[in-house]
């Protein structure tokens, strides 16, 4: 599994509903997941498919200015991986995916404020439980791009809903 796409739900925002320079995000949200794998399985041959998975995840975002800011993501997933040859059950696999991105807010007077971002990808994969077909089973961790699009949805004074989708 060589990239993840990992779409972000509707979370709540600890923290200013829009921030500004010097201020400190901490959100916590629900993610999906959504594995985007390629794969040489030479002795079953065809391709793998993983699962998707909806975890919790946490990010930290420190704003420079009212517009640039950086967040840093956490969250780790597992997910069950099949050949696409005859569907062999080719057991699961953790990933680590910790993301930066460097991000532009868009400043406007509603309570709507998108945002859009850019930046590295690392995906640590762990744990590997090779399944029932086979007796091993390897994956390679990865360094990529990744892009973002965002939007944050005020609530009040101190809290926001959230709508994040990154292509990593």
């Amino acid at each position: 599994m060589k990239k993840l796409l990992i779409t972000a739900a509707i979370c709540a925002m600890c923290g200013t509903a829009h921030a500004k320079e010097g201020d400190w995000l901490l959100r916590a949200r629900a993610i999906n997941v959504m594995p985007d794998e390629s794969a040489s399985v030479t002795v079953l041959g065809g391709g793998v498919d993983a699962d998707v998975q909806a975890v919790p995840e946490l990010d930290l975002t420190y704003f420079f200015t009212d517009n640039i800011a950086a967040e840093l993501i956490a969250a780790t997933s597992n997910h069950n991986v099949t050949a696409t040859a005859g569907g062999q059950d080719l057991g699961d696999v953790w990933v680590l995916p910790p993301t930066l991105t460097l991000q532009y807010h868009f400043t406007n007077e509603t309570d709507f404020k998108p945002y859009i971002g850019a930046g590295v990808n690392v995906s640590y994969f762990y744990g590997a439980q090779s399944g029932r077909s086979i007796t091993s089973i390897e994956y390679d961790h990865s360094v990529g791009p990744a892009l973002q699009l965002g939007l944050d949805y005020k609530l009040d004074e101190n809290y926001s809903l959230n709508l994040d989708i990154k292509k990593v």
